[in-house]
């Protein structure tokens, strides 16, 4: 089978429809914001939102593109001009796969708050993805990793890590 980009099946779905997942560690400042306003004003929406079907719910869990889906509920002109719908491209993926794609998505655009980050290591982490995984799939390094699983504190993220011999002071002859 050929395998086909999910932007080519976008679908508008009805904003209610839509909820934000638990995890995205994005955080847009108000001016970036207001400026993200004014491009939908002025060029609508470009880019559909990134979305994960759950069929049991009927519900469209974000995957990128919480800021433009904000955007639509927090202003009622976008919201009526666009019939309260937005384009989504659905992808299907377990959630592991899902929280490395939110996380791919938003380092390709700028930053995201380390917390939360730490938070989405450890949750990564306790689905039992390594070290390597986590690299391999949310591209970055391992002393990076290492940091943010510092920052959650939880001593269980450590349990593969392999340190390194200390030294020993040596005795003084008395």
């Amino acid at each position: 089978m050929e395998y086909k980009s999910p932007a080519y099946n976008v679908i508008a779905v009805p904003v209610e429809k839509i909820v934000p997942n638990t995890y995205n560690p994005n955080a847009v400042a108000p001016p970036e914001m207001r400026l993200l306003y004014d491009s939908i004003k002025n060029d609508g929406y470009t880019m559909p939102i990134v979305c994960y079907h759950d069929r049991t719910a009927d519900q469209y869990i974000i995957v990128d593109g919480f800021h433009r889906y904000r955007i639509m509920l927090e202003n009622q002109d976008i919201y009526q001009r666009e019939n309260g719908m937005l384009p989504v491209s659905v992808i299907e993926k377990p959630l592991e796969q899902r929280m490395a794609s939110t996380i791919r998505h938003n380092r390709a655009r700028g930053s995201h708050d380390v917390d939360l980050m730490g938070n989405i290591v450890k949750d990564l982490h306790e689905l039992g993805r390594s070290d390597a995984w986590i690299s391999r799939h949310l591209g970055m390094e391992r002393d990076e990793i290492l940091r943010l699983k510092q920052i959650t504190g939880l001593a269980a993220l450590f349990k593969d890590i392999e340190f390194g011999k200390a030294w020993k002071p040596e005795e003084e002859n008395l």
